[in-house]
């Protein structure tokens, strides 16, 4: 392998080679010898975020980046699981293939698909009998809640359990129905608070009602991640425009009170509207 990386015309081969050169126990670096499976998690999903970023702002170079970093996370949790015996890196690329090979007998053998919406309800039939399958292995009971993963973002499981349960029934007819929901939960929320529940039930509260309002969300079709998004970024550039007029008057937040803020802020969404 060349280490001449502005010429060099690298493999996958030279990147497991890499790695395993920075996890050699008496030449490697150290930093990559003493991590494991769980500290380099929260790397992974990090590039995964990363990607998403890059590829929202459509910056093509930034996605190749960030596409390779996120497969260094592929390989440094192969090389690990080599180093205790699981599996290697090859072993992944074999299930990876066979699982999209057996997913996809439309395509790899003589099964017939109509349309994109026929091939997401045979990849949920072929996924579901999986899990079935695994749970007998295991001595239970299939769930149709099996494998939505529980280190996903709040919102986005619940979205995910939502549907799940909705495919057998378990889900509000109406959108209104939801709404309803979600003004009960509310006063509960508030009755707790009134009350001066604990800290605990008070969370408790807040999370049934984040609950339904995600399942509002998949009842309008709306993305909860993509709407939190893009109120936080309405949120930051009214905010910002705060600050900017407060530093023509020479002044910073910390310096300012509530109501002259507002004020600022109200101006700013007049703005937006103009």
């Amino acid at each position: 392998m060349s280490t001449n990386a502005s010429n060099a015309d690298y493999s996958i081969t030279d990147l497991l080679e890499i790695m395993d050169k920075l996890r050699d126990p008496e030449n490697g670096c150290p930093w990559d010898i003493e991590q494991s499976f769980e500290s380099i998690a929260p790397y992974t999903i990090e590039e995964s975020y990363e990607v998403d970023e890059a590829i929202r702002a459509n910056d093509m170079a930034s996605l190749r980046d960030e596409l390779g970093d996120l497969l260094f996370q592929v390989i440094f949790h192969s090389q690990m699981a080599k180093e205790e015996h699981h599996f290697t890196f090859s072993d992944v690329v074999q299930t990876v293939c066979k699982k999209m090979i057996r997913r996809h007998p439309h395509v790899f053998g003589n099964a017939t698909i109509q349309d994109a919406d026929a091939q997401v309800a045979a990849w949920e039939d072929h996924k579901a009998k999986e899990r079935e399958a695994k749970a007998k292995t295991e001595g239970r009971v299939p769930s149709v809640l099996d494998g939505v993963t529980v280190g996903l973002p709040s919102l986005l499981r619940a979205i995910k359990l939502q549907n799940r349960a909705a495919r057998i029934g378990f889900d509000w007819p109406e959108t209104i129905q939801v709404l309803d929901k979600i003004q009960e939960e509310s006063l509960e929320l508030l009755e707790e608070y009134q009350s001066g529940g604990s800290k605990a039930r008070l969370k408790e509260e807040f999370g049934d009602l984040l609950f339904v309002m995600a399942n509002l969300a998949r009842h309008m079709d709306i993305d909860p991640e993509e709407a939190l998004r893009a109120g936080n970024a309405k949120f930051e550039k009214r905010f910002r425009k705060v600050e900017e007029q407060l530093a023509i008057l020479g002044r910073a937040p910390r310096d300012s009170n509530l109501e002259e803020m507002n004020q600022l802020w109200n101006q700013a969404k007049e703005e937006e509207k103009r």
